[in-house]
């Protein structure tokens, strides 16, 4: 198991820092970086900024549903399976560390709980279980406003592309996300799962209706997590509020999928400030993520890493995109963060 989970930690970060390494590169104050630079920004191209004269290898952008519906489902399986190995093999109760009275209580031949809780045995380790949990509920949250947005808030251009590498990405992303958020005990929980279900087609009724569903049990140990958590969660509602502002301003300006009249520039909320808020406030999302984590998992560092360098990247091209296509283009705006980029 833990080779496992070693080989799955190692693959996410690779994975985030490939991702992250291209953009760095070509932010590099050089010329030989140009082409270089085009040929990711080709990659990265979308929507408005992207050149009707360059719709090879793309997909329609409205395929963005693709990713939150994925994500949604992901991150539902993720969370629920967590959540039921917390509730069951890590309790934030002083009576489970008393391992005894625990297995008489599981009665009968089943090791499974036994077995698992073992693995558990710290106040520390329990906790590190149910901070995973509190990470999936946030980004659950996230996917699922996202999904919202994309029905009813956002009618992309039917004339609306991306590239297809950018959508492959995309896909990845969000199942790459939610599983950086989990690594501590989603391998567990996985083995969890699927003993319980062995267990229970050797030994039948018996053995589950120890899993009877206990609200107040599932719910609790959230109220016993620390200030770390719910800081992080302030930091994430709040970036998670004025997305859906931007979201809102950006979905107004075009009330119809087959609306052709010309781009105008957005204003409101922080639109005031910045050429792309929403992608602010997506960094600001991740970034309560990471210290509703703690801060001491290097997996999720990476992913925020990668979240700046890649909303950065694309910011800086729509900024600069706003600034050739309106004269009258608001100059104390910046692209992303202010007074810095």
């Amino acid at each position: 198991m833990n080779t496992i989970k070693t080989g799955l930690i190692c693959f996410l970060r690779g994975a985030w820092i490939a991702g992250t390494l291209p953009i760095l590169i070509t932010s590099l104050p050089s010329s030989r970086l140009n082409s270089f630079h085009a040929l990711l920004l080709g990659f990265a191209k979308r929507g408005k900024i992207m050149p009707s004269s360059s719709h090879k290898f793309t997909v329609p952008q409205s395929f963005f549903l693709h990713f939150y519906l994925l994500a949604v489902v992901w991150t539902t399986i993720l969370l629920m399976g967590t959540w039921y190995f917390a509730c069951n093999v890590a309790p934030l109760r002083a009576e489970s560390l008393s391992y005894p009275a625990a297995a008489s209580h599981l009665t009968g031949g089943s090791h499974v709980f036994s077995l698992h809780k073992s693995r558990f045995t710290s106040a520390e380790d329990r906790f590190n279980v149910w901070k995973s949990v509190f990470l999936l509920l946030l980004m659950e949250v996230h996917v699922l406003k996202r999904l919202y947005e994309t029905f009813c808030v956002f009618n992309y251009s039917s004339s609306a592309r991306m590239h297809i590498l950018g959508y492959l990405t995309g896909l990845y992303f969000y199942i790459a996300a939610p599983l950086s958020l989990c690594t501590f005990c989603v391998v567990e929980a996985v083995n969890f799962a699927a003993d319980q279900v062995a267990e229970f087609n050797v030994e039948g009724q018996d053995v589950m209706s120890i899993t009877n569903f206990d609200l107040r049990g599932y719910v609790k140990p959230m109220t016993r997590l620390g200030w770390c958590q719910w800081a992080g969660a302030s930091i994430f509602a709040w970036g998670w509020l004025h997305q859906y502002r931007c979201h809102a301003i950006l979905g107004s300006l075009r009330e119809h999928k087959d609306q052709t009249v010309e781009y105008v520039i957005p204003h409101g909320d922080w639109f005031d400030i910045v050429s792309s808020p929403h992608y602010l406030a997506e960094m600001i999302i991740y970034a309560g993520l990471l210290i509703a984590s703690g801060g001491a998992d290097f997996t999720i560092w990476l992913l925020l890493v990668f979240v700046v360098a890649n909303l950065a990247f694309a910011a800086a091209e729509t900024h600069r995109w706003y600034l050739q296509k309106f004269e009258d283009y608001p100059v104390d705006r910046w692209a992303i963060l202010p007074f810095v980029h």
